[in-house]
């Protein structure tokens, strides 16, 4: 503790202990604490962001940081890497003031409490002044952040999810992506159409059967329950820490393929946190890549693995053994059912090839947002128009349109393009792990997806955030981000 990177790594594992208690008490909002609680989470939550952001910003760091790095020579790479992350944290966090940090999550919290009833009763005007609070917050916060990291505001909060990325990186993506969307979702509805229909399973299919079902194939996915849990909440997510692990889903008893789709894409971010560096827990080159590196994650196990041919063909037999018989749990029946493309309102609801229009259009009514070119007032109004653009289709009401998400409501902006940038890579990593692991379609007709995982866990698990998003892509796959390697995947398996 005499050296001043010594002194760093303590610290930084303090903070880190706080802010997994905050994880906790955020799991705990959305799965089990009764709605009078509410105002006091509120308060817990807002001063255990204070306590972290104090350790951050204490006098001190910046002298150790300071010294520290003068005697970087003696550190290893990982070691090296972990005290630029250091840096760069307290880049963040010093430019924000203290007060703000809490009044940002005070308000946050009332206003994700309000958008659950504003949600529910399909009405914007019921959360839109707490979102116009929200945002007024995120945007002091980011016109703090623009010159400390020399970023424009909108950058600086996407540099909070995805370091190393910006808009202007990512609209080029979504400008290509827009145009072959344009026409291959004409070309895959056709195709579509040209088929018979998939058959629907006869349900109802009751909760608690679909609860032991999603138990038992995350479980076979390499998730230990011993580190985990799954329960409910009113949208999925994946929380807690890396040795215990909190996932959530929601059933409806018409239709079992949300939860054990959602289950799957939560389990591939909670094998990700299992995977990362113990040796580096609690240090910031022990987290993950950044939040497209996480969501690369989910997706590679939802959608390139659960969803793939082989793996369908095993997930009959587990089907007709939850809920009994049924000639519609056949692979080529579930592949239709499974991968079917819609033009639909929900965003989590979407198949592969519609989905990157969802954030698309997120994307660009949240950089709007954050300049003031969009006022909250007229939020409901942009969305519906740019969904009507972007695939055709308008909004019944507000919870099927800009209600639909949390995110802003929680104050996170800059998150959505972490989603599609996701599905990039993951489809970049997949082709690259079946180049280097020819058995892996063979191990997920059996269910198995240790080989994967494998891969999986020597490439980008156990790198933390050592490496960039495009370095870690660079790394495993011999490329940085290549969008083509997606779209060949959806033209293959839908315009094939």
């Amino acid at each position: 503790m005499n050296h001043p990177y010594a002194r760093l790594t303590a610290r930084f594992a303090r903070m880190a202990t706080i802010n997994e208690a905050a994880s906790m008490l955020g799991w705990d909002a959305a799965a089990m604490m009764p709605a009078g609680g509410g105002a006091a989470r509120g308060d817990q939550l807002a001063v255990l962001a204070g306590l972290a952001h104090e350790q951050l910003t204490a006098p001190v760091v910046a002298d150790e940081l300071a010294a520290a790095e003068a005697e970087a020579g003696g550190l290893d790479g990982w070691n090296q890497a972990n005290l630029r992350l250091m840096r760069h944290a307290h880049l963040r966090a010093d430019a924000i003031p203290a007060d703000l940090v809490e009044a940002a999550a005070r308000a946050n919290s009332a206003c994700e409490k309000v958008w659950r009833e504003a949600r529910a009763k399909a009405d914007f005007a019921l959360v839109r002044d707490n979102l116009a609070e929200v945002l007024r917050l995120v945007r002091e916060q980011a016109a703090a952040l623009s010159p400390a990291l020399g970023l424009s505001p909108y950058d600086a909060l996407m540099d909070g999810y995805q370091r190393g990325i910006g808009a202007a990186d990512v609209a080029p993506v979504f400008t290509a992506y827009e145009a072959f969307l344009q026409d291959a979702l004409p070309r895959a509805e056709a195709i579509q159409a040209a088929r018979p229909a998939p058959r629907r399973p006869e349900g109802p299919f009751p909760a608690d059967k679909q609860e032991a079902l999603c138990r038992r194939m995350s479980a076979r996915a390499g998730l230990e329950s011993e580190h985990s849990r799954l329960d409910r909440s009113a949208h999925p997510f994946c929380g807690g820490t890396p040795t215990d692990v909190r996932i959530t889903t929601r059933y409806d008893e018409r239709d079992f393929s949300q939860s054990l789709m959602g289950v799957m894409h939560e389990t591939g971010h909670a094998l990700y946190e299992r995977g990362l560096p113990a040796a580096y827990a609690r240090q910031p080159v022990g987290e993950a890549a950044g939040m497209a590196a996480h969501e690369s994650q989910s997706l590679i196990i939802e959608m390139q693995a659960c969803r793939s041919n082989p793996y369908l063909g095993f997930m009959a037999g587990q089907l007709a053994e939850a809920f009994g018989a049924d000639d519609a749990y056949d692979e080529s029946n579930l592949a239709g059912l499974l991968r079917r493309v819609q033009r639909g309102f929900i965003r989590v609801d979407a198949d592969e090839m519609t989905y990157p229009a969802h954030v698309i259009l997120r994307f660009r009514l949240e950089q709007a947002l954050v300049s003031g070119d969009l006022g909250v007032a007229d939020l409901p109004g942009a969305w519906n128009d740019g969904m009507q653009s972007l695939l055709g289709v308008t909004p019944p009401d507000d919870a099927k349109g800009c209600l639909q998400d949390i995110h802003w409501y929680d104050g996170a902006v800059g998150y959505f393009p972490s989603y599609t940038l996701g599905a990039m890579a993951a489809a970049q990593l997949m082709a690259a792990a079946r180049r280097a692991v020819p058995c892996i379609d063979l191990a997920l007709a059996e269910g198995d997806l240790a080989p994967l995982l494998g891969w999986l866990r020597a490439k980008v698990h156990s790198q933390g955030s050592r490496l960039g998003f495009n370095d870690l892509l660079l790394a495993a796959t011999g490329k940085r981000l290549d969008p083509s390697d997606f779209t060949a995947h959806l033209t293959a398996r839908y315009l094939g």
